[in-house]
């Protein structure tokens, strides 16, 4: 019986095998046969999809979706800009050899021959005349310097104001041929908020005009370059080598700002960029316009930030504002009522956090008006209204070495409140400072650099650059000289 079931269970298995393989044959036969009939129907065309017409939108909503019309209206006032400078390139193979350099000097001393370099930045014309804003650093040391439009035209160009203090500088088309240009309107930068977006403009790496964007990352950067006025609008719209100079714009295509620095290990944009604020660009594009000559507001006080147990002493919430540390004899701020301990707030109504904000809110006030500084003393909080006085002038404490004297090649400045303050010395500091050291003179070769401050000449001291200058014009077997360099007091015998 068991045998018997098992026969009929093997047959019927053989029954089911045989049929499967009958319906696999038939279904490859079927599915050839399909392949086969496939490849000889050609395919379908493709629909392509018709084309949107485009136009420029027409309300503030509509701009915002789309950066082509900010793009067409700021793009053309935007410039590549190219500075030829003359480097002198050493003419020995060996001058990078570190073994040729050990032994026969560094490379200065082998010999060198002039080679022409150029750099490349961008700018931004911001009057229709030919008025164009741009860094500093783009046309430092230049010999020739051309600007081209993004349609292609090309002018060579006058700089009329080099300012290393804010690192910008003023170009004027030489030869206009009476043609007007487009400008971009100056933006309150003062009004920008982080998150807002922006667009840069300018020339990266030189592959032609480039627009980024992005938006506005902080406000108040500092600690960025080694300028007197640090307070960049932070953004992380690809700035790159080449946008220096370049044009950081809002959405109503008005400019906010100069691109100037990038933070980056690669060289490459990382998303950090920093541009200076319209409104400082405006004074220094005002002062190029009307004559190329900055007069500067000064407040005749040093400060510092307030800190954490500062604000405690005070009575303030939270620290911010700039304590006054010490004051100018017969300064602004001194004659305005200002003391040591005070703390300054705002100015205008605008809050400020640190030094570095007030230094910026001050420089952008013009010379001749009024300010409001928010001051408080003593726990209490009042409102003073000062005049924006400009530095005292030093023109006349300035004085250079030439001739027949050890210190031919040096201009040495008094050093007066202003520079002091500027230089961090005390109001009080005596004898002169070193603002200039001509290349190639005695005096540089005696080893005399610029910001050396010299205090005495053979133990005979001197209260301005006259008496420094009638001096040192003298003729001696040696020269004992004191001086700071750098904080230290420095004690040195040189030959007459």
């Amino acid at each position: 019986m068991t045998f018997r079931r098992f026969s009929l269970a093997a047959i019927a298995l053989l029954v089911l095998a045989g049929l499967g393989y009958f319906a696999t044959t038939l279904s490859n036969q079927n599915q050839n046969k399909a392949i086969a009939q496939a490849a000889a129907t050609p395919p379908p065309a493709i629909a392509l999809p018709d084309p949107v017409e485009r136009s420029v939108p027409q309300t503030t909503a509509q701009v915002k979706l789309s950066f082509a019309p900010v793009v067409k209206m700021a793009a053309p006032s935007v410039v590549n800009v190219y500075s030829t400078r003359i480097e002198q390139q050493s003419v020995s193979p060996f001058a990078n050899d570190p073994f040729f350099q050990r032994f026969f000097g560094q490379r200065g001393q082998f010999q060198t021959r002039p080679r022409e370099s150029q750099s490349l930045g961008s700018g931004v014309i911001v009057d229709g005349r030919g008025i164009i804003l741009t860094n500093s650093h783009v046309v430092d040391g230049g010999t020739e310097v051309r600007i081209s439009l993004s349609d292609g035209r090309e002018f060579a160009v006058d700089v009329v104001l080099d300012d290393k203090k804010t690192d910008l500088a003023v170009l004027k088309i030489r030869d206009p041929k009476g043609q007007t240009f487009s400008a971009l309107k100056f933006a309150n930068s003062d009004a920008l908020q982080v998150g807002d977006l922006v667009l840069a403009i300018g020339n990266p790496f030189g592959v032609g005009q480039t627009v980024t964007s992005g938006i506005v990352s902080a406000l108040a950067r500092t600690g960025v370059e080694s300028s007197d006025y640090e307070f960049f609008i932070q953004t992380d719209a690809a700035i790159n080598p080449g946008n220096s100079g370049g044009a950081l714009v809002d959405l109503d295509g008005n400019l906010v700002g100069i691109n100037t620095a990038i933070f980056s290990k690669s060289g490459g944009s990382v998303g950090i960029g920093f541009a200076i604020p319209a409104n400082m660009v405006r004074v220094v594009a005002n002062a190029g316009i009307s004559g190329g000559k900055i007069v500067r507001p000064w407040f005749g006080a040093k400060l510092q930030a307030v800190t954490t147990d500062i604000a405690t002493s005070m009575g303030m919430s939270a620290p911010h504002g700039a304590l006054i540390t010490d004051l100018a004899p017969d300064g602004p701020a001194e004659r305005d009522g200002f003391a040591v301990g005070d703390a300054i707030l705002a100015v205008d109504g605008i809050a400020i956090d640190d030094p570095s904000a007030f230094n910026f809110r001050l420089a952008t006030r013009q010379v001749g008006k009024t300010a409001t500084l928010s001051r408080l003393r003593n726990g209490k909080a009042e409102d003073v209204t000062i005049t924006v006085e400009p530095a005292p002038s030093d023109s006349a404490s300035v004085a250079s070495v030439s001739g027949d004297s050890r210190f031919a090649g040096t201009s040495v400045a008094a050093i007066t409140p202003a520079l002091a303050e500027e230089k961090g010395l005390p109001y009080d500091a005596s004898g002169v400072i070193v603002t200039a050291i001509k290349s190639g003179s005695p005096a540089e070769q005696m080893g005399l650099a610029v910001d050396d401050i010299i205090i005495s000449l053979n133990d005979q001291k001197f209260i301005d650059a006259n008496a420094f200058l009638k001096l040192a014009s003298q003729r001696t077997r040696t020269w004992q000289i004191v001086l700071q360099r750098g904080g230290r007091t420095i004690r040195t015998i040189v030959a007459g």
